[in-house]
């Protein structure tokens, strides 16, 4: 992988007329991929789909789930997120893994409008312009409700979030983008909180409009607080499409999962194949879910891991090892937190305006085709940070 730095300020106007915000910070380096290596970015995602697919998996993981996790739903997320870091010595590691990645419509903007600043360069596959991009997210809404109804339904399509991330959050533009999108498409949208909902009797309704088709931005992931009963249960009567939702949650994304996707130990029960547990370890750092009995051996090594809680999002609660010890990490445990003690990644650095930022990979899938990708440029080695001269990165594949 390539990553150098470029001139941002004369796009920058491009970039907020396009659709990012100016609270948005874009870094002024991009980085390349090779071919090579996404497309074997490409053969894991689908790897991690398999087994995550398989009904082994899924009831091992649904053992001590949610009593909302055990419905089985038909939805197939379309902005799944995998994020990577990028050893600078070779490969790539699985650090956690999305069904709720947000930036899919930014990273299309920013690949995009700064890709057409340099229409010169070589040995780079044009990403999709943004329109193209936008057409593609309206063609993989329509065949999901297609997928789900049968045929396109009529009533509402519902993007919803938390009031906070709705106000304030650094998201924010792009679920107006997104709902702007589908829109265009002559479907009617809107936003809105999961509590200004409401369960009919028959039906989920925002406004005293019935609602067919929900894109769930919220960091609620298990449907807990009281807001989410209508969608409970419509959810649950199979009135409407929600994605992700607390299924896709706990046999997909909840961090835990991380330590079967990292060792062999349980793939019998888990029903791991060889070839893909070869190409899981290859992939994913060791991960421990922290108890009583591993504390000791884990303080031992404590530089070697970072400590994340395991429903966390955005960095919020991750702990570097050199700020933890035994008493802390005990204390923890005793309060009833659950946290992972997973291996450190290193990460590519360089300098932007001669401050060091550190930088990953993030990339999006759906049905295990490679829909979009970008970065970040991080001024910290344990957490995102990414107030400039961090932030977003556009990215590319080689040729």
């Amino acid at each position: 992988m390539a990553v150098e730095p470029f001139v941002l300020a004369p796009i920058l106007g491009a970039l907020h007329a396009a659709g990012i915000p100016g609270d948005f910070s874009v870094a002024s380096v991009r980085q390349v991929v090779s071919s090579a290596m996404l497309a074997e970015i490409t053969d894991f995602i689908r790897t991690f789909d398999r087994v995550s697919e398989r009904e082994a998996w899924r009831a091992a993981a649904l053992r001590e789930a949610q009593p909302g996790a055990q419905i089985r739903p038909r939805e197939v997320c379309f902005f799944s997120a995998w994020d990577f870091h990028l050893p600078p010595e070779r490969g790539f590691k699985l650090i956690e893994f999305n069904d709720n990645g947000s930036g899919f419509l930014f990273a299309g903007i920013i690949n995009a409008v700064c890709r057409e600043a340099e229409p010169g360069s070589s040995g780079i596959a044009p990403p999709p312009s943004v329109a193209a991009f936008r057409r593609r997210i309206g063609d993989l809404v329509e065949r999901e409700a297609i997928a789900f109804f049968g045929e396109l339904p009529a009533d509402l399509f519902l993007i919803i979030d938390d009031e906070e991330s709705l106000q304030r959050g650094k998201f924010r533009q792009e679920l107006r983008l997104l709902r702007d999108l589908l829109r265009e498409r002559g479907w009617s949208a809107e936003l809105a909180r999961p509590g200004d909902t409401r369960w009919n009797g028959r039906r989920l309704t925002f406004q005293d409009k019935p609602v067919a088709f929900v894109v769930n931005r919220s960091t609620d992931f298990f449907w807990r607080s009281g807001d989410f009963a209508p969608l409970r249960t419509a959810h649950a009567a199979g009135r409407v499409y929600a994605a992700p939702n607390p299924f896709t949650y706990a046999t997909r994304s909840d961090k835990r999962l991380l330590e079967w996707l990292s060792s062999p130990e349980w793939d019998g029960e888990l029903g791991v194949e060889p070839g893909e547990r070869r190409m899981l370890s290859a992939h994913v750092p060791k991960t421990r879910v922290l108890t009583a009995d591993s504390v000791d051996r884990l303080v031992r090594r404590k530089l070697d891991f970072i400590f994340k809680p395991p429903h966390g999002f955005a960095g919020r609660g991750v702990l570097d090892g050199a700020a933890v010890g035994r008493a802390r990490l005990r204390k923890l445990l005793r309060r009833g937190k659950t946290y992972l003690a997973q291996e450190r990644v290193a990460r590519p650095s360089l300098e932007v305006d001669g401050v060091t930022v550190w930088t990953d990979l993030r990339v999006w899938a759906y049905r295990g085709e490679i829909l979009a990708i970008s970065g970040r440029a991080s001024r910290r080695t344990d957490r995102l940070t990414l107030t400039s001269p961090g932030g977003w990165i556009p990215t590319y594949v080689s040729l």
